[in-house]
């Protein structure tokens, strides 16, 4: 198939790109390295990349966590992203969202999730959306977001967090696959609190900083961000990755 991968130069764009190629697809950049802005670029540009394209998966993530400015990001790249796609005659657009986005208003930036999806559901065609946890890579990125010397201020909330490797293996299950479902959850296989994993992180690599829990939202306390019972469950758990990672 001939597939377009909007953000295909970021963590999960950039891994998705080489497993649909691996798989004999021909695949279409897009981002502003390639010469596409989803925001800003003329839509005679991003005609003329989408010719021919069966397949758009939207893998876009906002410069901004500030609700405003990624709700305006998001809706521009849905709506821009899905009318072209409806130009071009693509027969599904696939979406990477997250677990949760309905469930926590008081989350800026999901809440700008929540209307990039609505966007691409108004203006793509074929619609399939793929709600995923948190990645594993989630903690280390959360370690570097709230370290200050020695201590590490982690949000004390419950997670299931999910191998990068069977996102992508699901996107590009819903991007080529005709049956397909429209909408999925996906988790990985064991629930950890979020302090718990940065402690693993910061053992595992001999580091000396010192994790302290701060306090969520009630929503992201009681688990908004846990899979639901019908959420596909894959890959390795959190401490299988992290010997891998740190093998």
């Amino acid at each position: 198939m001939r597939i377009a991968i909007a953000g295909a130069t970021g963590l999960v764009g950039h891994e998705l790109v080489s497993a649909a190629r691996k798989a004999g697809h021909d695949v279409v950049e897009l981002s502003r390295a390639t010469g596409i802005d989803l925001v800003k670029g003329a839509d005679d540009r991003l005609d003329a990349a989408l010719v021919g394209v069966e397949a758009v998966v939207d893998v876009t993530n906002s410069p901004t966590v500030e609700q405003a400015g990624a709700t305006e990001f998001f809706t521009t790249v849905g709506e821009r992203l899905g009318a072209a796609a409806t130009r071009a005659g693509a027969t599904r657009t696939v979406l990477l969202s997250i677990i949760g986005v309905d469930r926590t208003p008081e989350d800026g930036y999901f809440v700008a999730k929540l209307a990039h999806e609505h966007a691409i559901e108004r203006h793509a065609p074929g619609v399939r959306v793929l709600r995923a946890a948190q990645f594993h890579e989630f903690a280390e990125q959360s370690l570097g977001w709230g370290r200050a010397g020695e201590v590490a201020t982690i949000p004390d909330m419950p997670v299931q967090p999910v191998a990068l490797v069977e996102v992508v293996r699901v996107l590009l299950e819903l991007a080529t696959e005709p049956d397909a479902p429209t909408r999925l959850e996906l988790a990985g296989p064991r629930r950890e609190r979020l302090p718990e994993l940065v402690e693993r992180l910061v053992a595992a690599r001999g580091d000396q900083a010192r994790v302290q829990p701060a306090p969520v939202s009630p929503a992201m306390r009681g688990g908004a961000l846990l899979p639901g019972p019908d959420a596909e469950l894959a890959g390795p758990d959190f401490d299988g990755w992290l010997a891998e990672r740190t093998r």
